[in-house]
Parts: structure tokens; sequence; C-alpha cells
């Protein structure tokens, strides 16, 4: 019995792994199905008969940079041994993270798809979603702390995780406006300074 269909002639995961890059370079609207066909060298009938759209490629993509590339800051958040060491952790291997040679700076779920318009609503939404995510990681991380005793529970958790957030996410957008290593490292710094801060506040 003969097989149906033409057998794919070109490595899949690397294909991803290349359209992964160009869009976190890029961003999903910055990207266009020419640039895909370039960095995939792969013809425009493959990639939509082994992805299906654009948008089913944007979304294995950033599954494969939460995985690989986002991976590791969360890793490093989950491997510390204290709630503070977490946060830290989150800071500092984002700076590393988003300024790794050869690599495109910043973060791809940070800024992959900013602004709204009639073609990215959809990717724009799911992109939010993931940036909650991060952000309720932090924030269950703190929770832990108060559960086992090392934080107190009288400050905003909720607020201190957003705040916290929030600088990783601004560290995003310095890395892609050229912001060095050490310049995102001493912007942790900084924010790992308010720590004792916030912890002792109350609601």
């Amino acid at each position: 019995m003969s097989k149906r269909g033409r057998p794919r002639n070109f490595d899949r995961a690397a294909a991803l792994r290349r359209a992964m890059e160009v869009f976190w370079a890029q961003g999903y609207d910055g990207t266009s199905m020419s640039d895909l066909i370039t960095a995939m060298n792969v013809n425009s009938p493959s990639i939509y008969a082994a992805f299906g759209s654009k948008e089913a490629l944007f979304r294995e993509a950033v599954a494969l940079y939460r995985a690989t590339e986002g991976g590791r800051i969360w890793g490093a958040m989950t491997a510390a041994p204290t709630a503070r060491a977490a946060i830290e952790a989150v800071l500092r291997v984002s700076a590393e993270e988003y300024t790794r040679p050869n690599k495109p700076r910043g973060c791809l779920i940070v800024l992959g798809t900013l602004h709204a318009n009639d073609g990215n609503e959809t990717m724009r939404r799911e992109m939010q979603v993931h940036r909650a995510g991060s952000m309720t990681m932090l924030l269950q991380r703190l929770k832990r702390g108060v559960t086992e005793g090392e934080l107190p529970n009288g400050p905003d958790w909720r607020a201190i995780a957003t705040f916290y957030s929030t600088v990783q996410q601004g560290m995003s957008i310095q890395a892609r406006d050229g912001a060095s290593r050490k310049t995102l490292l001493a912007v942790a710094d900084c924010a790992m300074a308010a720590w004792d801060g916030l912890v002792a506040s109350r609601q």
C-alpha cells in the first residue's frame, strides 16, 4: 500500500526554532511569511502543511520559547531555597537571558505582541495571559513563603509580585533598547534593595 501525502523533507524542530527566533526578534506583527520562509528555509506550502497557519506557528514558537529560553528563568526560581532568593533569581537570570550573545534581546512573551490591531487580537490576548501567569508564579512563591513562616502575613503580596513582574518586563524593554547585561544586573540589585521595606510594609 502506498503512503498518502508527500513526506516532509525538512527538520520540523529546527525550522520551528528558527521561526521562534524571528518572532522573538521582530514580533508577531513585524514578521511576514516571507521572513519565515527565509529563516526556516522552507517554502510556504510546507510551512502551512506542517504548522497550519502563522498564528499556529507563533503559538508553537511561544511554547518552545517558554520551555527553553524562558524555562531557565522559572527553573531558577523553582530551585531557589527562599522566596527572596527566588525573586532575585528571576531578575538576575532574566538579565542574563535577555542579553545572551547571538540571541534576540529581551523577552518574546513581553515584546511579541504589544499593540492591538485587526490581525493580532487573539495573539495579543494570549500573550497577556502568559504574562499574567508569570506574575501569578511570583505571587504563589511569595505566598508559599508566608505559609512556611519565612515571610510575614501583613504585606500586600500581590502588589509586591506585580512590582517585581513589572521590573522584569521593563528589563526586557531595556534589553531590546540596547542595555548591557551589567546595567540590567544593576537594575535587579536596585529592585532587591527594596525587598526589606516591601516585606515590612502593611496592607
